[in-house]
């Protein structure tokens, strides 16, 4: 049978190695070494980029391990661990070639027994194993050559594949059997793990025998051509707002993953500083647990849905940075749709009186489980609980750090009834990215609700890409409806970085390969 090349898929040329050697010399870092002191907001719970939900951990081991694919700078899927990758024309397998020299962080040379042992770690754990569902079996014939074939074709396999919100990062065959959140920090990627202290800071390393990706020239999204110019990256947890205005200010900080709309005004003034911000950062949201009453009553929801006032709530979420926005994509995308709009916004009190009354509520505790790592989150937890008892709610915080309230998310279902979060990568990435969530991750709806597995189905399956996205809008109607979910509004994210530090662009994810220290 004979196989069509992927650049026959529409995708980035990046992903065939299309880089001609007659483009300008691959980059070279100006200056090396220097500590890069980097400032995240919330906790490290893991360096397990299969089983931990957490930005922050990704935020740390996107610079550490690296996949078979990923996405270039405008979220194009690329060629990353693989040299090739072939399409069969049915669409029922997928061939890579790997890209040979490439060795992990322990000085052993990586081979498609490799590929295959990461794949099946993440079929067992993987946090968005759900999107393997149509894969019949993996297969390593040689040592560089790597299949997948499936059950039965889908359009949407590659854009799965090389999302980076919980990639399959290829990781050393003996890690296979790694418990969750215990796997050992070993990838192949430009920086290698010297320490792990959790709730402090995590110590990298460049890797001396990593070997850069010669199709590219550039550094480009997580793949391309990357080069450790630092010696060394301290990745410190800095949870408090202050503390890293401070730190910043002082070169303390080398870079600063956020920085409060407050501060900013005051960081312009400093000539040794630059901001970086970046729109559009995450759809600030709230889930609901449809296990427990009284969120398990959708009247209950729908009277919580009608009586926000987003404007509010963002506002003192984000001191005024922030864009309203109605569901899962951002406005001016491609992707962007409004179904649902009739649900949002609505700021109507007696409307919730009303629903709270058709759901029988008899001033139970409503629990809003939220963190203080998040400045934004918990801001908006305040917002809504006032929001909601002026409405008759007995609304009740629970506040922790962000690793252990989505811990308890995941783990102790009878413990709370709406939960904070911020979805970034997933709406960069596009609707299938996020709509993961409700279709078999951690927001799917209980008991399942069929009428949004069909819209997902049909987001996964259909040919035409049109069709694809009627059935996101319908997705995403359904959920606004049925109040699986209460997206607030997209809040801007500003960081900082010192004037000396270069070459540090903004993304979803920090990214320490191609910066330097003059």
């Amino acid at each position: 049978m004979k196989k069509r090349h992927v650049v026959q898929l529409g995708l980035a040329a990046g992903l065939v190695g299309l880089a001609g050697s007659a483009l300008a010399a691959p980059f070279t870092c100006p200056k090396k070494g220097g500590d890069l002191v980097f400032a995240g907001e919330a906790k490290v719970n893991s360096l397990d980029q299969y089983s931990s939900q957490t930005i922050s951990t990704r935020n740390v081991v996107s610079n550490i391990f690296e996949p078979l694919m990923t996405r270039d700078e405008t979220n194009q899927p690329i060629l990353d661990l693989a040299e090739s990758m072939t399409e069969a024309p049915d669409g029922l397998s997928y061939t890579f070639k790997l890209r040979q020299g490439i060795k992990f962080h322990n000085g052993k040379d990586m081979t498609s027994a490799d590929v295959k042992a990461s794949f099946d770690r993440y079929a067992k754990i993987g946090i968005e194993r759900a999107f393997l569902v149509n894969v019949e079996k993996w297969e390593a014939p040689d040592a560089f050559t790597f299949i997948i074939r499936m059950k039965k074709k889908q359009p949407t396999f590659i854009e799965d594949l090389s999302s980076f919100s919980q990639p399959v990062v290829i990781i050393p065959a003996e890690q296979k059997d790694a418990e969750f959140l215990r796997l050992e920090p070993i990838g192949t990627g430009p920086f290698q793990v010297v320490e792990y202290v959790a709730d402090s800071h995590v110590k990298l390393k460049r890797y001396e025998g990593y070997k850069p990706n010669t199709k590219f020239e550039q550094r480009t999204g997580f793949g391309g051509y990357k080069v450790a110019c630092v010696d060394t990256v301290t990745y410190r947890i800095v949870t408090e707002p202050g503390a890293r205005v401070a730190g910043i200010e002082t070169g303390e900080l080398s870079a600063v993953e956020d920085v409060p709309t407050k501060a900013q005004a005051q960081l312009k003034k400093n000539k040794n500083v630059v901001l970086v911000p970046l729109e559009n950062w995450w759809v600030h949201i709230m889930l609901p647990n449809t296990k427990t009453a009284p969120t398990n009553n959708l009247a209950f929801r729908r009277a919580v849905q009608a009586a926000l006032d987003m404007d509010e709530i963002m506002d003192a979420s984000t001191d005024g940075a922030y864009k309203l926005n109605i569901g899962f994509q951002y406005p001016g995308r491609a992707t962007y749709t409004d179904a649902g709009k009739e649900t949002y916004n609505l700021k109507n009190k007696e409307l919730a009186k009303k629903y709270l009354k058709e759901a029988g509520y008899n001033n139970e505790p409503l629990v809003l489980l939220t963190n203080k790592d998040y400045t934004s989150m918990y801001n908006a937890a305040l917002v809504v609980s006032e929001q909601l008892k002026a409405v008759g709610i007995n609304a009740k915080l629970d506040v922790m750090d962000w690793p252990t309230s989505v811990n308890r998310m995941i783990k102790e279902k009878d413990s709370w009834n709406f939960f904070y979060t911020g979805y970034g990568t997933q709406p960069a990435l596009g609707p299938l990215a996020t709509m993961k969530f409700f279709a078999g991750g951690n927001a799917t709806p209980s008991p399942p609700d069929a009428e949004l597995q069909a819209a997902y189905d049909d987001m996964i399956t259909l040919p035409d890409p049109a069709k694809r996205q009627e059935a996101f809008a319908r997705m995403q109607k359904r959920i606004l409806e049925q109040v699986y979910a209460v997206p607030f509004g997209s809040l801007t994210k500003v960081q900082a970085v010192r004037a000396n530090v270069k070459g540090y662009k903004p993304f979803r994810i920090p990214r320490f390969s191609n910066v330097w220290i003059e």
